[in-house]
Parts: C-alpha cells; sequence; structure tokens
C-alpha cells in the first residue's frame, strides 16, 4: 500500500454511547445520606484562611473573627454533658466533663448573596476540632430528606451524638417544614449539638434577598436564645440582575460532544425533567455520581412549579460537584416563566438559573466544532 494512500479518519463520535440520567434510579442507604453530610466538593478545601474580607465591609472580618473563636471552644463536650460517659482514672467512676463555653451554642449568618455565607460555613465545619463523623454540613433539603428517608426519631438519635450541625440555606418559605425542622434542632439543642446555619428570606418581605435574621429568629421560635446572628455586610447578588446565559448550542454539537466526553451523560430535557418525578431529591446527588458532563437537547420553559423545584434541586447538586452543563434549546435563564420569577419560590429560582449558567460557561470548551 502507497504510503500517500489515505488513512481513515476518525469517526468525531467515539464509540462508546454516553451515559443517560433518565436510565439511573440509585437506591440510597441512609447510612450514606448520613455520611455525605460534609460539605459539598465545590467548597471542600475552602477555609478561614481563604476567605478575601473586602476591606470596605468590616463586618466580614469580625465575622471570621468570631467564627475562628466560635469553631475552638468547639472542642470540648456536648453542652449539655451527654452522649458517651467518660470514665475516671483507672476506669473508675467518671470524670468531669470539661465546662462548656460560655454563650450561644448557634451562630446565624446573616447576608445577602455574594458576601460567602457558605464558605464561612464550610469553613467552621473544616476548622471545628472534631472528627468529621461527629460534624454535619447540609442544606435545609437535605436536613428535611434526611428526616424523610431516617424518621424524625431516628434522625434526633443519629446527629444527638455531633459536636456540630451546620445547616445551608434554612428555608422559611414553608411553615410545615419550618416547624419540622425547627422541632429536630430543639432536640439536638437539648442534647448538646452546636449549630450554625444561613437561610433564605421569606417571600414578599421588604429588603428581600438582604438580611432575614429577624425573620430567622422569630421562625424558629424557641430555639433563638441559642443563636447569636452574625451580620455580613457587601453588595447583594440579587441585586447585580441575574447573569447573561451563554447562547445554546446545536443539537447535533450537544451530541458530538456527549459521545466525545468520557464520563458524560446525554438526555432529553423534557424526559429528564419527567424523570425527575420518579427519583426522591435525596437521591438527586447518587443520580450524578462519577458524572463528568451533562449534556441536555431540547431545554424548553419549565411547565409547573413542582417540576421547576425538582429542577432546583438538580441545579445544587451539579453545582456542588462542579460538573457542566452543555445544552440546546433555550438559555437557562428563559427557564421559568415570569410568575415563577415574581412568586414566592424565586430566589430558589434565581439560584438556579445562575448555578446553570456558570456550569453553562464551565462546558464551553466540551464543544471542539
Amino acid at each position: 500500500m502507497s504510503s500517500s494512500s489515505a488513512a481513515p479518519q476518525p469517526s468525531p463520535i467515539a464509540e462508546a454511547s454516553p451515559l443517560s440520567l433518565c436510565a439511573r434510579e440509585p437506591h440510597v442507604p441512609a447510612d450514606r445520606l448520613v455520611a455525605e453530610m460534609v460539605p459539598p466538593p465545590r467548597f471542600d478545601s475552602v477555609r478561614f484562611g481563604t476567605y478575601i474580607p473586602d476591606p470596605g465591609q468590616p463586618s466580614q472580618s469580625e465575622a471570621v473573627q468570631v467564627l475562628e473563636s466560635f469553631a475552638a471552644g468547639l472542642g470540648g463536650a456536648h453542652a449539655s454533658g451527654s452522649g458517651k460517659p467518660r470514665r475516671g482514672l483507672l476506669g473508675f467512676g467518671r470524670a468531669k466533663a470539661p465546662k462548656a463555653p460560655a454563650g450561644p451554642r448557634g451562630v446565624y449568618l446573616d447576608g445577602g448573596y455574594g458576601v460567602g455565607k457558605t464558605h464561612l460555613l464550610a469553613s467552621l465545619w473544616h476548622a471545628t476540632p472534631a472528627e468529621p463523623s461527629l460534624k454535619a454540613f447540609g442544606t435545609f433539603v437535605e436536613l428535611t430528606n434526611l428526616v424523610g428517608a431516617l424518621g424524625f426519631q431516628q434522625t434526633v438519635q443519629t446527629l444527638s451524638g455531633h459536636r456540630l450541625l451546620c445547616i445551608d440555606e434554612f428555608e422559611l418559605d414553608d411553615p410545615g417544614d419550618t416547624v419540622l425542622v425547627s422541632t429536630l434542632l430543639g432536640k439536638l439543642v437539648d442534647a448538646g449539638v452546636a449549630l450554625a446555619a444561613t437561610s433564605n428570606t421569606l417571600p414578599g418581605k421588604l429588603g428581600e434577598g438582604r438580611f432575614a435574621a429577624a425573620d430567622f429568629l422569630r421562625e424558629i421560635q424557641g430555639l433563638s436564645a441559642h443563636f447569636r446572628a452574625l451580620r455580613i455586610d457587601g453588595e447583594d447578588y440579587r441585586h447585580r440582575g441575574l447573569p447573561e446565559a451563554p447562547a445554546p448550542f446545536s443539537d447535533d454539537q450537544v451530541t458530538r460532544a456527549a459521545y466525545a466526553t468520557e464520563g458524560a451523560s446525554l438526555d432529553d430535557f423534557p424526559q429528564l425533567l419527567d424523570h425527575l418525578a420518579k427519583v426522591h431529591p435525596s437521591r438527586y446527588g447518587a443520580l450524578t455520581d462519577d458524572l463528568k458532563a451533562v449534556c441536555l437537547t431540547g431545554v424548553a420553559p419549565v411547565p409547573d412549579q413542582s417540576t421547576a423545584l425538582r429542577l432546583v434541586v438538580l441545579a445544587d447538586r451539579l453545582y456542588d460537584r462542579e460538573v457542566p452543563v452543555l445544552a440546546s434549546g433555550l438559555p437557562f435563564d428563559r427557564l421559568f416563566s415570569e410568575e415563577m420569577l415574581n412568586g414566592g419560590y424565586r430566589k430558589k429560582y434565581f439560584r438556579a438559573i445562575s448555578r446553570l449558567t456558570a456550569l453553562a460557561r464551565d462546558a464551553r470548551g466540551l464543544v471542539t466544532g
């Protein structure tokens, strides 16, 4: 054969088929839900030292100092002295428990988007001198999902031995869930668990998107005395407007990228929305296990509120895991109707648009032609 003969060109589409989220129906054991209550990969490496306070906002530097002291004070026994009894010298009797640190056993980080509340909350988790199995970190939704999976009493028993529970995005827009979690936190406070939280604001409140301390403390009622509110000033991300979403690619570009990217999934967007209704939101993290990219064709407006809220949870899990999202169809800033964006869950939808837009930017390098 002549050396000048043209060699066969590799197909732009690889032989291996991409994965499909719609083909996944993960069954997550309850112990995995508890074990995964740690800061997500996006916040795995953050520390107080990596938080860069705005020189023009002294409350940011003050918050770091207060939280560092709070973390240092959590190295001893529970405030209630509960937990496993400590034996005295030669195993006889009981040793005197360390004196609990003075002051509230909870902190609430009060501030708008863009001031680094989750960064600081994750830094507190990392800085607390306890084994990872003795401290938990999760969103409000993940905590309610845990109660749904374990039952209320088992959740209390499971978390009562913890030194610290961090709750990100404490949601105040569902009275039933707020009462459920407030009751749970009351039981945990009685067991000596320290608490830290951030929250979303109630819908329709003047100044929504900035400071929610009064709302938070009122909604948790009897627990308010256990929290010290740390106000963290700074520019409010909400008031910068929604980020402009990158222009979608064609169906062919998305499909080719999915086949060419190892570990990518490929799904039709409306079919994925239907599939999410069949999977409990507590399993959405497992739904994305080992994915390197999510490719979606035919992105269209979300048809109803229940579907939209499920998509918000999936967007959060993808963002936490830094999974890029490549899509065709409509841009992500047109996912939700004007009615949704002006309704009680608008803050969730703004967050989902922002996060999906960031992941769409991350995915642009997957398209090579």
